[in-house]
């Protein structure tokens, strides 16, 4: 068993006396696809090899005891009481998901026990919250024995970030922590939640995130503002094309046609959207035909949208695309996740793994004066059980 996983499963058997369903659920990455989930697009995004681990099991009582390893913090509540946020924060990943739960019909009428740490690193991109919300979710399904479907239960985790923790993120995260698969990617329409998985086999290539380690201050304000102007986009073409509802229902062509109809830099915003989504659907073609080269470039082409046309990069992260084209061994690379800090994702043959982290860590400093933080990962499975063994509670 992993080691993370082992001291999870001991603190919490030292904690409540007992044994738990031990439950993983992971991080995740965007291969590509971003800024298109609120244009109702395509992405492209896998689960991958750093997880929250959850022990877990009902105790027949009037409480919620949850225990953060990584805190070294306790938190208990009563389970009759109007569910609050906490001042602890952390809590409120846990509590939101059994108020979101509540309101889906779903209510244990019993409190539980909860022990859970990890390796996803926080404010890296990979989704931590997202994990541990879906780890939740995925353990009281189990214990109670809810039947809930898979775009119902990423739903539900989406909600308790939305709802109760207060976090505007759309549905990708929570679902593809939940639904992944091992050595495949996941296209996820953003508009029906139909998704589709293909091959991403390749034993040779590692997935590394470099952590420019700038926080994205500007992230949510920008957000808002390209929000609005793909909107205004929209709003435009409906006058010739009244059908369209989002981004997702314009051709390239269409937006050209009436590219001087609208203000050039709306058109800018809303030509990197429609080549995005063109993208993502370009890019399973390439995993479905083994091509790996065809898909680090349009990788590339991902990061020259994201910072000429919609204009989320940053200095720090386009100093890293740049650097790894003259890097051997690197498929491709872009920034991914909102922009304006945060990681860029790279696709690096398994045995210049060294070598690349050598030569982009001297890079980045020598141009930045900053330190860079390096993670390798692996695509992996969604959440899924370790130990089932349901022991007798207190």
């Amino acid at each position: 068993m992993n080691q993370i996983a082992e001291k999870v499963s001991s603190k919490f058997k030292s904690l409540f006396n007992k044994e738990g369903i031990l439950v993983q659920s992971p991080g995740r990455v965007n291969l590509i696809g971003e800024h298109t989930d609120y244009n109702d697009g395509f992405v492209l995004p896998a689960a991958i090899n750093k997880s929250i681990f959850l022990a877990m099991a009902p105790n027949n009582s009037d409480s919620f005891r949850f225990y953060a390893i990584d805190k070294q913090e306790a938190f208990e509540t009563n389970i009759s009481e109007p569910l609050q946020k906490s001042e602890k924060r952390w809590p409120d990943y846990l509590l939101g998901v059994v108020d979101r739960l509540r309101k889906h019909g779903y209510d244990s009428q019993s409190g539980f026990d909860c022990v859970f740490g990890g390796n996803v690193p926080i404010g890296a991109g990979l989704s931590s919250s997202a994990a541990l919300e879906g780890g939740v979710l995925f353990g009281l399904s189990q214990m109670f024995d809810w039947d809930i479907p898979p775009v119902e239960m990423a739903q539900i985790a989406q909600e308790a970030e939305n709802k109760f923790v207060g976090v505007q993120c759309g549905i990708m995260d929570q679902f593809i922590s939940l639904n992944g698969k091992e050595n495949y990617a996941m296209k996820l329409d953003c508009r029906s939640l139909k998704y589709e998985f293909y091959p991403f086999k390749f034993s040779d290539i590692r997935i590394v995130l470099c952590d420019t380690q700038v926080r994205r201050e500007l992230a949510s304000s920008a957000y808002n503002v390209r929000r609005k102007q793909c909107e205004q986009g929209v709003t435009t073409l409906q006058e010739f094309k009244p059908d369209i509802v989002n981004l997702r229902d314009v051709t390239l062509d269409l937006l050209h046609a009436h590219r001087t109809d609208m203000d050039p830099l709306v058109f800018k915003r809303c030509k990197y959207v429609v080549e995005e989504n063109q993208r993502v659907l370009q890019a399973c073609e390439d995993l479905q035909n083994n091509d790996l080269e065809s898909f680090g470039q349009r990788m590339y082409a991902s990061h020259k949208g994201l910072r000429d046309e919609y204009e989320v990069s940053c200095k720090e992260l386009d100093i890293l695309v740049d650097a790894v084209r003259d890097i051997g061994g690197v498929m491709g690379a872009r920034m991914m996740g909102g922009g304006f800090g945060g990681c860029t994702i790279n696709l690096v043959e398994k045995d210049k793994l060294a070598s690349f982290t050598e030569q982009i860590t001297q890079v980045y400093s020598e141009k930045t004066e900053r330190q860079l933080k390096v993670y390798t990962t692996k695509v992996s499975g969604g959440t899924h059980l370790l130990k089932s063994e349901k022991a007798e509670t207190n």
